[in-house]
């Protein structure tokens, strides 16, 4: 199955996201140690770019094929860094690591939605975003195991050229290649994806007549090429990318205010951090429950509201109530946890298929300028930080009301789907009954 391939994937790259420093190797302490803080800052920026730019690739090019290409780089780029001479060099095969890591992310997720019916994709979604959560707490685990930052570097890289073989296997967005003009490639895709499922049927009543006519209005749209300046000219598209940039942005950096702030809660960092990682999973897997029953945007909302909530309550309170602290610390991780795996829902939703990857491309570039910013802000006003991180997230709430709910909607394939959204939704249904219920998604 596509589905949980894509899993085991993604929890492999989770094991990669936290970088190993060679703190020792290239002595990096007393006068030296701040170069340590800009290794980070340099893996983070990587993180950045790669946001930008692989996003747009994939757009241009295909998912599949920036997500191999991506996974080879993360596996020499990584594997390289064991003998890297000096500790510039380090941090330029990290940053070209880091921007490889941001485009398997990407490609990774929009495959998965973009092969996903909308019944199931809250809880795919949801599993695969667990996988960060138990990828973060096993390279605890290896990192315990695996003492020398050299052998930790290359355990975490070798299964990428695994990936990288793997990757060739996974089917093609049937959706981008129709979506840009090539519905035979996707009628191939989609009969590889029924015979996976063992249902050898469709390939037989799902010919390239059906699918021209169920497809019809994304085949007719495909010489309206999608590209990063079209999210600004189109209202519509500026309107919600400039808002969920916004939002990522805030909630991001207020992620790492707290997450960086867990050595002034008083308590055992390291059981603090497994409650983080327990609160985190429990909250992605309770996110498909929420989406059935509330919308998408107002439980960003209201998490986004209480998030913040609990972040100034933790500020305010007295350093001797270290168990009050304690609970609205682990609250707002949850809060954080339930509005990741919904942003990670609802930014797909919002844009057609040819933009999707640039747009998602452009928000995660919000939230990875976040993180970067985030740390920063405790470094130059250490005092006013705490207040910031627990502000932004609640005026990050209000602007959300300005986008729409996009829950029971099929993912949109053109702008005539946004700009009739309430009426496209039974063609939408109709088109994903011939295409992605015959292969079983």
């Amino acid at each position: 199955m596509v589905t949980s391939t894509q899993l085991s994937l993604l929890m492999l790259v989770a094991l990669t996201e936290v970088p190993s420093w060679p703190r020792f190797w290239w002595d990096l302490v007393c006068d030296r140690k701040g170069l340590k803080s800009m290794g980070q800052t340099i893996y983070m920026a990587g993180l950045l770019i790669g946001s930008v730019f692989w996003g747009i690739l994939a757009d241009r090019f295909g998912r599949k094929w920036i997500l191999s290409w991506s996974c080879l780089q993360v596996a020499l780029t990584n594997t390289s860094t064991i003998f890297a001479s000096n500790f510039f060099i380090y941090c330029g095969l990290r940053f070209l690591g880091a921007s490889g890591i941001a485009g398997i992310i990407l490609t990774s997720m929009m495959l998965l939605v973009e092969w996903t019916t909308t019944r199931r994709r809250a809880t795919t979604i949801a599993i695969l975003s667990c996988s960060y959560s138990l990828g973060q707490m096993g390279l605890g685990a290896l990192a315990f195991a695996v003492q020398d930052w050299r052998n930790l570097q290359m355990a975490i890289s070798m299964p990428f050229f695994a990936i990288f073989l793997i990757s060739w296997w996974l089917p093609e967005s049937a959706r981008w290649l129709i979506v840009t003009g090539k519905p035979e490639q996707g009628l191939q895709e989609l009969h590889k994806v029924a015979r996976i499922n063992g249902h050898k049927e469709a390939t037989k009543s799902l010919t390239i007549q059906v699918l021209m006519t169920s497809m019809k209005e994304e085949v007719a749209s495909e010489k309206a090429r999608g590209s990063l300046l079209e999210l600004f000219l189109v209202p519509m598209l500026c309107r919600r990318s400039c808002i969920m940039f916004v939002t990522c942005f805030c909630l991001v950096m207020s992620y790492y205010g707290l997450v960086l702030d867990l050595q002034n809660l008083g308590s055992d960092i390291f059981l603090l951090q497994a409650f983080f990682g327990v609160i985190d999973i429990l909250a992605r897997v309770t996110t498909p429950l929420l989406l059935s029953f509330l919308g998408r945007r107002i439980i960003l909302v209201s998490f986004h509201a209480t998030a913040g909530v609990s972040i100034l309550a933790n500020t305010l309170l007295p350093r001797d109530l270290q168990t009050l602290r304690v609970v609205f610390a682990v609250l707002g991780r949850g809060c954080f946890g339930i509005i990741f795996t919904c942003v990670s829902i609802y930014k797909s939703e919002l844009y057609p298929t040819a933009l999707r990857m640039t747009a998602d491309s452009f928000v995660q570039a919000g939230g990875r300028l976040g993180s970067v910013i985030g740390p920063l802000i405790r470094m130059t006003q250490p005092l006013l930080a705490p207040v910031v991180y627990g502000v932004l997230p609640i005026a990050s709430s209000l602007i959300l009301f300005f986008l729409p709910e996009t829950r029971g909607f099929p993912l949109p394939d053109t702008m005539q789907d946004l700009e009739n959204q309430k009426s496209a939704a039974a063609k939408g249904n109709q088109r994903q009954v011939v295409i992605t219920e015959s292969t079983s998604f």
